[in-house]
């Protein structure tokens, strides 16, 4: 049976049987996990593993949101606390050559982690560009308001994951940094010209359009699609993100059971599928979602099966590493803005 163009999430620590019958049955091509789906080390390795049987596939991809500061899935004590990406941003300021340093041998060390427990895609780096006034749902997630900072510096973190073993995400997809709306709750919007994103928002996507992976935000930009968020934009995805931006990766949505989204989760689904995003992502768990989701999934071939197929062909074994002098490192370096 073809693998279909969707990541799920599950509810808790370990598998149910209707989870282990649906995933089988739907066969999606990845996973994501959250908070709710670790305990430990152990139990994380045992449940990717569960996950990867359910598809007979054990390479099939198992992401995470592990960016640092207050997104994190790994948590202290089994897995360390890493800096929030404004602090790279922040020592970029004193420093240039030190803040590229230290955004890879963070990158580094949380690849190692990841990799230790099977998991193979982190979706980082987040380079939206903040403004002033926007809401906080971006804030210290951000490198800085500087685009060109941003791409900087989220090229070190791709650096970072890739030689550790795992494949970043960029993201939000065209910038998330003006959004005046927290998209988990309710649906963003951005006014300012289309002129204006070009020569802001979307300079560190461009920068880094070689990524193997992108994922969507669910912003309208009145200027490019007064009607649509970027997810169910056609417009967004095949002139801005694909054009403008010229990203030739394998594009995400952001979860589909945010609420910044409106209509069913079937009605979503088609929606993004019909706009352009190669792999619906659909987070929470839920298992009535899930069903809706794998009622309008489609088969993962064409274009978008090449894309998957080259990104999985950027996954690689971890380069040598040293994780204690990395960490001595890394904290000597990021002391000077402590």
């Amino acid at each position: 049976m073809a693998r279909t163009r969707v990541v799920y999430g599950c509810a808790g620590t370990e598998l149910s049987d209707k989870e282990r019958a649906f995933y089988r049955e739907a066969q999606p091509w990845g996973f994501i996990l959250f908070a709710r789906n670790v305990r430990d080390p152990q139990q994380v390795t045992a449940l990717v593993s569960e996950m990867r049987e359910t598809v007979g596939d054990a390479q099939a991809p198992v992401l995470i949101d592990q960016e640092g500061g207050r997104v994190a899935r790994l948590k202290p004590p089994h897995w360390k606390a890493h800096p929030a990406m404004q602090r790279f941003g922040d020592l970029y300021r004193e420093n240039p050559k030190a803040a590229r340093e230290a955004a890879y041998l963070n990158a580094r060390s949380i690849a190692q982690e990841l990799y230790d427990v099977g998991i193979s895609v982190d979706c980082v780096p987040s380079v939206d560009v903040p403004v002033p006034g926007a809401d906080n749902v971006i804030g210290d997630r951000a490198f800085s308001s500087d685009p060109e900072v941003a791409g900087v510096l989220g090229r070190a973190v791709i650096d970072g994951m890739l030689d550790g073993g795992v494949l970043p995400v960029i993201k939000h997809m065209p910038g998330h940094g003006r959004g005046n709306a927290d998209s988990h709750f309710s649906l963003p919007r951005v006014t300012v010209s289309e002129s204006e994103l070009r020569q802001t928002d979307f300079v560190p996507f461009r920068a880094l359009s070689d990524c193997p992976l992108g994922m969507t935000g669910h912003v309208v930009y009145e200027a490019l699609d007064a009607d649509n968020p970027a997810t169910t934009s056609s417009n967004v995805i095949r002139h801005v993100i694909r054009g403008e931006i010229g990203f030739g990766g394998l594009l995400f949505t952001d979860d589909l059971s945010m609420n910044a989204l409106a209509g069913s989760i079937a009605e979503r689904t088609r929606a993004a599928l019909a706009a352009g995003c190669d792999v619906i992502t659909h987070c929470n768990g839920r298992m009535d979602e899930m069903e809706q989701v794998a009622s309008e999934a489609k088969a993962l071939e064409g274009e978008p099966f090449a894309r998957a197929r080259a990104a999985l062909a950027q996954l690689r074994a971890p380069k040598p590493f040293d994780v204690v002098a990395a960490d001595a490192r890394l904290t000597e370096l990021m002391g000077a803005i402590a």
